[in-house]
């Protein structure tokens, strides 16, 4: 369905690393949304009639969703905590792409709710609200927040057999792949069928990834929800916290550095990353194996993050 993505060299801390470039995969199906949803492309759904989901007003995987839902003829409804006031008046990214495929957005604080659900996370409280609130359960798909479910690992097992296969060509016997993790759900799904797929290759491939929301010990609990612990991924981090959509200026300078390859990269995840990736490179600078940064797409965001930037450091592009 989706050809195999190129890998392209790119210099990063004066030392060549390779960027994989999922984000050409499909320009609505970018990155790891492609691995994610491709179980659901794949697949004969025709019983399905509505599609719930949750996240961000800005999330890619709105948009995703919102296209899957479209090309399927289903209902779909996506619940958000909140919607701000400046995305309400000028909507663009990922958020108003969606409303254009017919995309129902509904914000949980607006709703009449029990006292329960206040302190509850997004995800549990559209749990029960599908439980509760939608009648014919046989005709309806939920997919959790970030596409982290099982289905996942269908398209992400692909990707680790793309990465397998282009590191035999290069002959490759030590490679590193790198990638910055929100649920974590495509970092410990690629690490496990790494591990299961390359067996027999003599590859020693190991899996890094970073917290681009709740610190390391969150991540820990995402994987121990999808993985053994056997193939959780190994989690690196560079000792600042990151908070998820927090802009700051070491995120945006990281941003243009790396764009100055010319790839364009988002701004949400990949300048954590790269920060990441950096400070590992540096505790690590005897490492003579190959480096896989896994671009994960999400570009379409930009659109509402960069002018976040511009509004509060006066940034232009």
């Amino acid at each position: 369905m989706f050809a195999i993505s190129p890998v392209q060299p790119m210099l990063f801390e004066q030392r060549p690393i390779f960027v994989k470039r999922d984000d050409l995969l499909h320009p609505d199906f970018s990155g790891n949304k492609a691995r994610k949803f491709y179980h659901f492309l794949s697949q004969d759904y025709a019983h399905i009639t509505q599609l719930v989901g949750s996240g961000s007003a800005q999330a890619n995987s709105l948009y995703s969703m919102s296209v899957l839902a479209k090309q399927q003829g289903w209902q779909f409804d996506y619940y958000v905590s909140h919607i701000s006031d400046f995305i309400l008046q000028h909507p663009n990214g990922n958020y108003a792409a969606a409303i254009a495929n017919g995309a129902n957005i509904i914000e949980v604080g607006q709703l009449k709710l029990a006292d329960k659900y206040q302190q509850m996370h997004l995800d549990d409280v559209v749990q029960c609200i599908v439980a509760s609130d939608y009648n014919n359960k046989n005709s309806l798909l939920h997919i959790p927040e970030g596409g982290r479910c099982e289905y996942a690992e269908t398209g992400v097992a692909i990707l680790a057999t793309e990465i397998i296969d282009w590191a035999r060509l290069r002959n490759t016997k030590a490679l590193k792949v790198f990638l910055p993790s929100g649920t974590g759900t495509t970092a410990a799904y690629l690490n496990k069928q790494l591990l299961q797929q390359q067996t027999n290759n003599n590859i020693n491939i190991e899996v890094l990834t970073c917290s681009t929301v709740g610190g390391d010990d969150y991540l820990r609990q995402q994987f121990s929800q999808l993985v053994a612990q056997e193939y959780f991924p190994t989690i690196v981090n560079d000792g600042h916290k990151y908070h998820f959509g927090k802009l700051t200026q070491r995120c945006y300078e990281m941003w243009q550095t790396v764009c100055q390859s010319g790839i364009e990269f988002e701004l949400l995840y990949d300048p954590v990353g790269f920060l990441v990736l950096k400070h590992y490179l540096q505790q690590h600078s005897q490492w003579a194996g190959d480096i896989v940064y896994v671009h994960q797409g999400g570009v379409l965001g930009n659109q509402s993050m960069l002018p976040r930037y511009q509004r509060k450091f006066g940034y232009s592009e």
